[in-house]
């Protein structure tokens, strides 16, 4: 059978941290594993024999982490989003994510390595597409006065009218 390979792979540059970085995101992350690591040769830029790329999988998708022997810092341009299901999933990565990392607001984080998340109920997009414009206001409100969300605030806000 034919490996099936992911035609669009996030590349996440890391100065020296791309090894720690990715065996951090798969502890997290449930069916998830480091697939190959690749090692700078003599020609470098990076030592020879030290890491310069791991391939890891998160819940079926792929990444490439990058020793980039300088750093290039992470912002909030681009982020990975974690859709939940429960509150529970949603204080599960939050507190993951954001030991030794930076709560932000309205469901977003940065980790320790400066990558930003967006950890958020998948019911927020549907409370946030409803065709009622007062209760989109009204969550929409609620959720800006969240750091982590909180669904039962959210579904509170939602009843409003």
């Amino acid at each position: 059978m034919a490996e099936i390979i992911q035609r669009i792979t996030p590349f996440l540059w890391f100065g020296e941290d791309a090894c720690e970085a990715a065996k951090f995101y798969v502890s997290i992350f449930k069916d998830s594993g480091i697939k190959k690591v690749v090692r700078y040769s003599a020609a470098g830029p990076g030592q020879a024999g030290s890491v310069m790329t791991v391939q890891f999988e998160l819940e079926g998708m792929e990444f490439t982490a990058l020793n980039g022997v300088t750093d290039i810092e992470f912002n909030q341009a681009v982020s990975l989003v974690i859709n939940c299901e429960s509150q529970d999933e949603i204080d599960y990565y939050w507190e993951k994510l954001t030991a030794e990392g930076e709560e932000q607001v309205c469901g977003w984080l940065k980790d320790k390595y400066g990558l930003s998340w967006q950890v958020v109920p998948k019911i927020l997009v549907e409370y946030l597409s409803d065709s009622n414009p007062q209760r989109v206001k009204n969550v929409t409100e609620a959720m800006l006065k969240m750091v982590k969300i909180n669904i039962e605030e959210l579904k509170q806000a939602y009843k409003e009218e």
